[in-house]
């Protein structure tokens, strides 16, 4: 069977719909309506296959599912050096939030010091989902015990209208305000975010479970 054939043998024509409105920025006749455990199983089982290398090597994919499989693919390789070209060559590709999000490669979280200059790279591009993934990077593997001070700088510059890209830099400071409150509550005490970015990350916070009530009651007096 092809990628293809196995793709419709699972599909869910009530999720299609679902998907066609949650990613309304790509064409609908691209979402063939696969749950994502579906595409997991069909990557692992690529990624395991003697296909591997010639479904990385096909690019641009056709459709929404094979771009999330690709990426799954990817998160898999073990090597780091290899893992980061795969992607480096895959995200001019990435259309839509989602194929940018789901994936997280596993060989980036012993390889911090190698993966911290792809991600300023990647959050310095103009292409908006490479921008939006290297600042989900930054806010994955850089909040916890390798975080400094200087990094949520690097979101806090990306600046555009696009509503995907200011929705990830807005995410990344609720999170922020959850690991690193003391660090990153100047940001907002002083307003050097965008407002829009402002408001959406206190609103993200605040509906946090992981921010305290304290601090919840503090961030509605900066909205």
């Amino acid at each position: 069977m092809t990628l293809y054939d196995r793709l419709i043998a699972v599909k869910d024509d009530a999720y299609r719909d679902f998907q066609v409105k949650l990613v309304p920025n790509i064409p609908p006749e691209t979402v063939i309506g696969v749950r994502t455990p579906e595409m997991r199983r069909i990557a692992k089982e690529l990624f395991q296959g003697a296909e591997r290398d010639a479904f990385l090597g096909s690019l641009p994919h056709r459709y929404y599912e094979e771009n999330l499989i690709h990426f799954f693919v990817i998160a898999m390789i073990r090597d780091f050096d290899a893992c980061v070209r795969a992607v480096e060559d895959f995200l001019p590709y990435v259309d839509c939030w989602p194929v940018s999000d789901q994936a997280t490669p596993a060989a980036f979280r012993k390889n911090h010091e190698k993966l911290l200059p792809y991600i300023k790279k990647w959050i310095s591009s103009d292409h908006v989902y490479t921008a939006r993934f290297g600042i989900r990077m930054l806010m994955n593997e850089f909040l916890g015990d390798d975080f400094k001070p200087e990094y949520p700088a690097l979101a806090a510059g990306k600046k555009g209208d696009d509503y995907y890209l200011k929705m990830m830099v807005a995410w990344y400071f609720a999170t922020a305000l959850a690991k690193r409150y003391d660090e990153v509550i100047p940001y907002f005490e002083e307003r050097r975010l965008d407002e829009w970015v402002h408001r959406k990350a206190i609103q993200k916070a605040v509906e946090s479970f992981r921010v305290t009530e304290e601090h919840k009651e503090y961030l509605r007096s900066l909205r």
